[in-house]
């Protein structure tokens, strides 16, 4: 069963504490993680957080700085980045450290129920409202509400969202009066909101409103330094979980650990040294133990050729297979797949918008191995959108 919001009094809230760790060099490094992790693991997807990398501890002196106000934050990065761990650790700095931090997946909410939730509702309000209830914004009034996920919020929410956070009050479903509300907001995403702004599927006054301090969560791969504080971390959690006695990393697996990109961030190197340490023998784990290699994909050249397509099925292929060889580079995928379309145009044949734009939605599942989060991650949109496109597709029920 999936857990649509967390509800945690404020001793739970700081179990994500700050402890202090020995780096490589002697020196001691910022270490976020909560004391309880195995409690935690079907609430977040990261369960620690190092500020080893001088990236990292740049962020870190950012909210150190930020904590203690009480304005809005909007924490992007990728899946398994430890958005919310990070959401908690700025919650515990401020000062309503002591009251309660509510953290809410609105990806996990219908579109039907995500208002009631939010803002609650009255007696009667629809069929089966027997009794009033109040929504999450007024059971953490005092504290903080982390809404993860925010980019998945229907457009209809968000305008109600934006009037909440302008005059500071809920009005119930169902209700005509209006309640004052006390709440520090944190916001978290893994979608390029400024994006979605611009293709119409976010509000930019909210976008701004949200963006009032960024804290953006840079990728594994882009903080090395963090790689092996967090393993020792791990390492350590682990090997007292399972009762084992001292484990030792191979030079052979420090090196794979660092060359590895690590798509799903933080959360999965904690899966692969809970793995290793499973797996290794004499006490210690080796570069096959991490069982690494089978992860690995090979990026297709940024040049490789773009053929004219056919028909217009292959050009969704081509367009997409174009996107996926140009990696970071936004303009060139732009280039290509603009290619991809004046070669569909010239074909004279007639072209069904809704049609292909399925099409390429279900060559992107297709190519990501039908994963829903990958999928939404290359398409740059939210996963309950890229439903929404399976299902007219037909590929999903």
């Amino acid at each position: 069963m999936e857990l649509l919001a967390h509800n945690f009094s404020s001793d739970f809230a700081r179990s994500a504490h700050l402890a202090r760790g020995a780096g490589d060099d002697g020196d001691s490094e910022a270490l976020v993680a909560f004391r309880d992790p195995q409690q935690m693991s079907l609430l977040v997807r990261a369960t620690a957080f190092v500020f080893a990398d001088p990236r990292s501890r740049q962020l870190h002196e950012l909210i150190e700085r930020i904590a203690p106000s009480e304005a809005t934050v909007l924490i992007t990065g990728e899946t398994g980045t430890g958005k919310e761990l990070i959401a908690r650790h700025v919650h515990g700095l401020s000062g309503r450290a002591e009251q309660t931090f509510v953290a809410i997946n609105c990806g996990a909410f219908s579109e039907t129920l995500v208002e009631s939730e939010l803002f609650g509702y009255e007696k009667g309000a629809f069929t089966g409202a027997q009794q009033g209830k109040p929504g999450w914004f007024e059971t953490a009034s005092g504290g903080t509400l982390f809404l993860d996920e925010i980019g998945d919020l229907p457009l209809a929410m968000q305008v109600k969202l934006l009037r909440v956070l302008q005059e500071r009050e809920v009005v119930r479903l169902g209700a005509r009066r209006a309640i004052p509300i006390d709440v520090r907001l944190i916001a978290a995403t893994n979608v390029d909101l400024a994006e979605a702004v611009r293709a119409g599927r976010f509000r930019e006054d909210l976008y701004y409103r949200l963006q009032v301090i960024g804290l953006p969560l840079r990728p594994l791969r882009e903080r090395p330094g963090d790689i092996m504080p967090l393993t020792r971390h791990f390492m350590a959690i682990y090997a007292q979980r399972l009762h084992l006695g001292e484990v030792e990393l191979g030079l052979d697996a420090q090196q794979a650990l660092l060359a590895y990109p690590w798509p799903g961030n933080i959360r999965e190197l904690e899966n692969v040294i809970h793995r290793a340490l499973l797996v290794c023998r004499s006490g210690v784990v080796r570069a096959e133990d991490l069982s690494l290699s089978g992860w690995h994909r090979a990026p297709a050249p940024a040049s490789a050729p773009v053929p004219v397509p056919d028909t217009w099925a292959g050009a969704a292929d081509i367009a997409y297979a174009a996107h996926g060889a140009a990696g970071q580079d936004d303009l060139l995928a732009a280039e290509r797949f603009a290619r991809a379309w004046q070669a569909l145009l010239d074909s004279g044949e007639a072209v069904e918008f809704e049609a292909m734009q399925q099409e390429l939605v279900r060559a992107a599942w297709e190519r990501n191995e039908r994963n829903q989060v990958r999928t939404a991650k290359h398409l740059n949109l939210s996963r309950n959108i890229l439903r929404t496109f399976l299902k007219k597709a037909g590929a999903i029920d």
